[in-house]
C-alpha cells in the first residue's frame, strides 16, 4: 500500500508575516501537515525577502517545508525549502539553482505529456487541479484521473489541488501523495484550525476507504 497522503497548504497573499505565524503552531498540531506554500503579496524584493525569514523557521519547527509560490530568487535567501514553478519552462529555469539541495514542484502541466516532462527533468512532486490564469480549471473527474494515471505509472508524488471536501476525499481515493487546499481553509467560517482537522479527518476516511479496496482486489486477484 502506498503512505497515507497528507496535506499540502497554501496560504494567501501574505504581507503581514507575525499575524500570520501567530496562527500556525495551531494548524500543525490539528492536522498533518507536510508542507506549506507561501504566496507573498507582491513587494520590494527586501520585504519579501524578510516575511520568508520570520515565517520560514516557524514553518520548519512545525515539521513541514516551506515552498515559495514562484521566487526563485528568495529561496536561499529566505531559508525556504524550495519554491512551487508554474509549466515547464520555469521548472527548466528554476533547477540550478533550486538542485540538488532544495525542492522544485510544478504545476501549470495542461497535458499529460507536460507532466511527463516535468517529472523526467526532475521535478520533486507534479500539481494537478489547479486554476489557471482566468480562475479555469479541470472537472473533479478529470483531475482524480490524471491523479490515478500518475500514481500509477510514475515514481515522483502527484498533488491534487482541492476546492471541496468532496474533492479531498475524491482525490484522495484516485491515488494522491498530497491534497493541496487554501481557500477551503482560509475563508471557512469555523475557522482554519477547525478547517484543517475536518480536512484532515476526510482524507484519514478517504485513504482507509481505499486500502480496503486495494486489499479486496489483491484478494479476488491472488
Amino acid at each position: 500500500m502506498r503512505p497515507a497522503p497528507r496535506l499540502y497548504l497554501a496560504t494567501p497573499a501574505i504581507d503581514d508575516p507575525d499575524r500570520f505565524i501567530a496562527q500556525l503552531p495551531a494548524l500543525f498540531v490539528t492536522a498533518d501537515i507536510a508542507a506549506v506554500l507561501l504566496r507573498l503579496k507582491e513587494t520590494d524584493p527586501r520585504s519579501m525577502t524578510s516575511s520568508v525569514k520570520v515565517i520560514a523557521p516557524v514553518v520548519q519547527a512545525g515539521g513541514a517545508a516551506l515552498l515559495l509560490d514562484g521566487h526563485v530568487e528568495l529561496v536561499a535567501r529566505g531559508g525556504a525549502d524550495g519554491a512551487h514553478l508554474n509549466g515547464t519552462a520555469a521548472l527548466d529555469e528554476a533547477l540550478p539553482s533550486l538542485k540538488p539541495d532544495r525542492i522544485a514542484g510544478v504545476g501549470g502541466l495542461i497535458t499529460r505529456h507536460d507532466s511527463m516532462i516535468a517529472g523526467e527533468r526532475g521535478a520533486d512532486y507534479v500539481l494537478f487541479g489547479e486554476p489557471d490564469a482566468e480562475g479555469k480549471r479541470p472537472s473533479p473527474e478529470a483531475i482524480a484521473e490524471r491523479l490515478s494515471w500518475w500514481a500509477e505509472l510514475f515514481e515522483p508524488p502527484c498533488v491534487g489541488y482541492a476546492t471541496t471536501r468532496e474533492e479531498v476525499s475524491e482525490f484522495v481515493m484516485a491515488g494522491a501523495d498530497f491534497v493541496l487546499v487554501d481557500d477551503l481553509v482560509w475563508t471557512d467560517q469555523r475557522g482554519p484550525t477547525a478547517a484543517l482537522a475536518d480536512l484532515d479527518q476526510v482524507m484519514r476516511q478517504a485513504y482507509a476507504s481505499a486500502s480496503k479496496a486495494a486489499k479486496a482486489a489483491q484478494r479476488l486477484s491472488g
